[in-house]
């Protein structure tokens, strides 16, 4: 494996020891989701709480795709002790792509399309309560998945870091068939339309997986960090993001059948029962093509290219701002 980024030195373990915040960017997505004039005014009030609490917050609104990573970078640049990401997971994935490795936490304001941190740490969908939970929070040092393109020979460029989750297969051509202009107006019936297509049209092909623990040829493989997978879905429920690991959910089979009947069994909580699912935990995982026919692979609900994909885990690598009392419950 190679190595992606050095752990800061300043960082022990998962708490983090460090001054009072003072200084705050409020990185927003002003076409992320619904009620953006609304989201706009609560914005405001967020401020104001923070300001309350000793923290002086500034609003970036982000302009077109990179532009979160932009300002978070700037944000670092210029000094500021907390980057606070409000958006869909697109948004915080961008940012945690620039904070990686750095000292400057990241807190979270939920909105957009989906946003799975925010439900894996039970922020309520309000941005006032929201940001008074930022105020009262705990800082804690976390790990980030890393994916690394694995294809023999080529330029393999730099790693591309996720939060919450990486996925190969359907997903990935689901992600990568959405239409933004279409998601704009619709919001997750995109996902839901793409789904439905990805469904009677996607051949299902199988590409070979391989990590220390196991090894298995499969159609989809979800890489969790989160036990959210994206809206409410929860698949990974073993995974933490308190832990240096992985769990990895493959599905082993070519049926649609038996892929739409995971449907139910993940809201009934029964999904490790059905045919052709496997799972265990991982701290790698390698995805190779084991035919002609292209996979795509996904993070945090993003286009991630084509597979041969490799899946690391990068230990301390990202401070996260969280409720009070959320590691207990879910570490």
């Amino acid at each position: 494996m190679r190595d992606v980024l050095e752990p800061s030195p300043a960082m022990t373990g998962t708490g983090v020891a460090s001054e009072k915040l003072q200084n705050a960017l409020i990185i927003y997505n002003p076409t992320s989701g619904r009620g953006r004039a609304r989201r706009l005014r609560q914005l405001e009030q967020a401020a104001e709480i923070l300001k309350a609490a000793g923290i002086q917050a500034e609003l970036a609104a982000t302009t077109h795709p990179g532009a979160a990573m932009e300002l978070a970078r700037k944000a670092v640049r210029e000094g500021h002790d907390l980057v606070i990401a409000c958006g869909g997971d697109g948004t915080n994935n961008e940012i945690v792509n620039c904070l990686a490795g750095s000292k400057v936490p990241m807190a979270v304001l939920p909105a957009g399309t989906a946003n799975i941190l925010a439900k894996e740490l039970g922020i309520p969908w309000d941005i006032p309560s929201a940001a008074r939970l930022i105020a009262s929070g705990t800082r804690v040092r976390i790990a980030l998945g890393a994916m690394l393109d694995s294809r023999p020979g080529g330029e393999a460029g730099p790693p591309r870091y996720f939060l919450c989750v990486a996925g190969a297969g359907p997903d990935g051509a689901i992600v990568s068939g959405v239409n933004s202009a279409r998601k704009l107006r619709i919001g997750i019936l995109e996902y839901w339309l793409q789904g439905l297509r990805q469904f009677f049209f996607y051949r299902f092909p199988k590409f070979q997986t391989a990590s220390a623990e196991k090894s298995v040829a499969a159609s989809l493989v979800v890489v969790g960090r989160t036990k959210y997978y994206g809206g409410p879905f929860r698949i990974t429920t073993r995974a933490s993001l308190f832990e240096d690991s992985f769990e990895i959910v493959a599905f082993t089979k070519r049926s649609r059948f038996l892929l739409a009947l995971c449907l139910p069994a993940i809201w009934l909580g029964c999904l490790r029962r059905m045919p052709g699912i496997e799972s265990w935990k991982t701290r790698r995982i390698s995805c190779e093509v084991a035919g002609v026919e292209e996979i795509f692979a996904q993070l945090d609900g993003e286009a991630a290219g084509k597979l041969p994909m490799e899946f690391n885990i990068v230990p301390d690598a990202l401070t996260l701002v969280i409720p009070s009392g959320v590691q207990t419950y879910l570490g």
